[in-house]
């Protein structure tokens, strides 16, 4: 991708700066529409015994960590990563307690460490000035490397292609060509949710039937 999902990461960072800690400065139009989001990620685990791990990547200013306290989500040991050190900063100085990795995965993709789910919100539903094609390579080389990182499962969103109208600054990623990949490249075991009233999809991928 040539260096394009840098400027995807400085656009998030310009929201940081314009909004502060609030959904608008992570892209979120809406603060009921992102803990909307929230709860679906969450849904990806499921029939869990004891505590599992969890990776929020792409974590922001941990607004999830701050949704599954707030809702007293129990059983899942938080961990954020972000490539922004900015975001990592605020993270920290929110949640000193949690452990942070600031890191380009398709970097160093050695330096990601392995956790029963990861949940990736947001990553993938803007593409600002970045081709489609280029975002598409993009979320296929980034799925393949953080899934093998993921011993349950994992989650992601894309834009959906049954809107009124694409945005150009959006990734609007037809689902039957997303599964078709998802099957060869990651697994079968997959569930596709459009359930949630959201212009967006969420998929959650596993390793083994649910």
């Amino acid at each position: 991708m040539s260096g394009d999902y840098r400027a995807i990461i400085r656009h998030y960072e310009e929201c940081l700066a314009r909004h502060g800690d609030t959904h608008l400065g992570v892209d979120w139009p809406s603060a009921a529409d992102a803990a909307t989001r929230y709860r679906v990620m969450l849904d990806l685990v499921r029939n869990c015994r004891g505590e599992r791990t969890l990776l929020d990547f792409g974590c922001g200013a941990s607004h999830l960590y701050q949704y599954m306290l707030d809702n007293r989500r129990t059983g899942l040991k938080y961990s954020g990563l972000d490539a922004s050190r900015a975001f990592c900063e605020l993270s920290r100085r929110k949640f000193p307690e949690n452990e942070y990795a600031c890191l380009d995965v398709l970097a160093d993709p050695g330096a990601l460490k392995a956790y029963d789910y990861v949940v990736m919100n947001g990553v993938f539903t803007e593409k600002r000035g970045v081709s489609f094609d280029a975002m598409y390579d993009y979320l296929r080389r980034m799925l393949v490397t953080v899934f093998d990182k993921v011993r349950i499962g994992m989650a992601f969103n894309v834009m959906s292609k049954q809107v009124d109208w694409e945005r150009d600054d959006l990734f609007h990623m037809p689902v039957g060509e997303l599964t078709d990949f998802i099957v060869r490249s990651l697994s079968r075991h997959y569930v596709v949710r459009n359930d949630y009233g959201l212009y967006e999809y969420t998929v959650y991928v596993y390793r083994e039937k649910s």
